[in-house]
């Protein structure tokens, strides 16, 4: 089952996914011109708020809904996934990852116009949006959006829930000595009393929660880098080196090809900001505003912070100190976390694996709540309000079982259930692209609206 399940995995995420997924991101920033570089600055004048009006509608602020989309992405693919890039990629896999969250800003940009644009607002003032509202009021194509809420629902169990409890109770358990079944019930309690509040709940913990664990695993990066400062111009001009030639083999790094480094920085880059999947629109969909141009904008903030930012910290911590090419048990190459931990360790002796430990178990928590948020937004698309807290009883009681299984089956189907996410959004973007295009021009042709004062904003 499991060589069944790893070839499926393989083929799914297989050259032709990752080609559609650049490919899509490419057409985006043509067709927009590159907004994510054009209107940058812009995008991060929108998260302050002072163009906010709270009579708008829709249930959080932009920061918000930005909050809880990086809770979702910044996780163990910051800590883990750069690591596996760089051990099987080389150094070259972090220029790779860059590119990925150049384009990946723009497939940001247009799920996440989309998703408020097709939005479902209820009577009571609740919202329903995502890749299933506009495949099906924008494209027409209901058996699309039936698909992905379907393969998104079954992928919130997997990495939003059982997949994220594993990462927490590993490191809590090896460090801290706190058993992993202790640590499952817990993190469910917790996740619970947050999800039963709703997507308002998530954002004002999420807007909590995020800025904090950036800050925090960010500075302790800087620290570990700081203390092997003379190296930072050789880490970066490694990565450009080996972006295009491969990467030799020293010590224990067995070397990789071009072709590697492409591979497993698109890859990696993918899984850790998860631009084309079509997650992020079902949290971005529900901002207060009724200009859908500009919650993509906020949106398009995502893979830089959740790429750009943490992603590249994580790479020049594990550069700067060397351990990519140090041996693990058995004389292995070190991979994944256990590779950033000793990173980490080697940087800041003592307080680096608390770091790690500490970054992961944040990460993956607030991964879990907005996981919940997209598979019960999926589910009540599916099977109707009345479905939504069975399941997020469902998604809480799984926590503690992720918490203390082995979970490398859960890895692989988790895996393949992203991939099958990305088809039907991909084709959705791919169609709808000529709207992104016409709200993008009408958006910026008209100053009030770029720029509103409050008395434009309520006429």
């Amino acid at each position: 089952m499991n060589e069944i399940l790893n070839r499926i995995d393989a083929f799914v995420w297989g050259p032709v996914t990752i080609s559609v997924l650049i490919g899509t991101g490419i057409l985006v920033t043509i067709l927009t011109c590159g907004i994510q570089i054009r209107r940058f600055s812009y995008a991060w004048k929108l998260i302050s708020g002072k163009f906010d009006d709270p009579e708008d509608e829709g249930e959080i602020t932009h920061f918000q809904a930005l909050s809880a989309a990086l809770s979702a992405t910044i996780g163990t693919g910051n800590i883990a996934g750069v690591g596996t890039a760089i051990a099987l990629g080389g150094p070259g896999a972090v220029f790779w990852m860059w590119i990925t969250a150049i384009f990946g800003m723009g497939l940001k940009y247009c799920e996440c116009l989309l998703s408020l644009n097709f939005r479902t607002v209820h009577a009571d003032g609740t919202v329903s949006a995502g890749p299933m509202h506009y495949l099906e009021k924008g494209l027409g194509a209901k058996w699309l959006s039936v698909l992905f809420a379907f393969f998104a629902a079954i992928a919130s169990f997997g990495i939003g829930n059982m997949v994220q409890a594993n990462s927490v109770a590993e490191p809590l358990a090896t460090t801290f000595g706190i058993p992993k079944l202790v640590t499952g019930i817990i993190i469910g309690v917790l996740v619970f009393a947050v999800i039963v509040g709703g997507i308002k709940r998530i954002g004002r913990v999420a807007s909590r929660l995020v800025p904090f664990m950036s800050i925090f695993y960010i500075v302790g990066g800087l620290c570990a880098v700081f203390a092997n400062i003379d190296a930072v111009p050789g880490a970066f001009a490694l990565i450009f080196h080996d972006a295009f030639s491969g990467s030799a083999a020293t010590g224990g790094f067995a070397g990789a090809s071009l072709a590697h480094a492409i591979r497993f920085g698109v890859a990696r880059g993918v899984f850790s900001n998860e631009s084309g999947l079509g997650s992020a629109p079902i949290a971005h969909g529900a901002a207060r505003t009724k200009e859908p141009v500009r919650e993509g904008l906020v949106a398009m903030l995502g893979p830089f912070i959740d790429t750009i930012l943490i992603c590249t910290m994580t790479a020049m911590v594990i550069l700067t100190t060397g351990a990519y090419k140090l041996t693990g048990p058995g004389e292995k190459a070190l991979t994944g976390a256990d590779l950033t931990a000793r990173a980490f360790d080697m940087g800041l002796s003592g307080p680096g694996d608390y770091i790690v430990a500490i970054g992961i178990v944040i990460f993956a928590f607030s991964t879990a709540i907005s996981w919940s948020y997209y598979g019960d937004r999926c589910v009540d698309y599916l099977l109707g309000e009345k479905m939504v807290l069975p399941y997020r009883i469902l998604y809480c009681s799984l926590l503690p079982v992720g918490a203390v299984i082995q979970l490398k089956t859960v890895w692989t189907i988790s895996d393949i259930f992203n991939a099958l996410m990305a088809w039907p959004n991909l084709i959705g973007l791919i169609f709808l692209s000529p709207v992104v295009v016409r709200k993008t021009r009408e958006y910026f042709s008209d100053p009030k609206r770029v720029y509103p004062t409050r008395t434009n904003q309520r006429k």
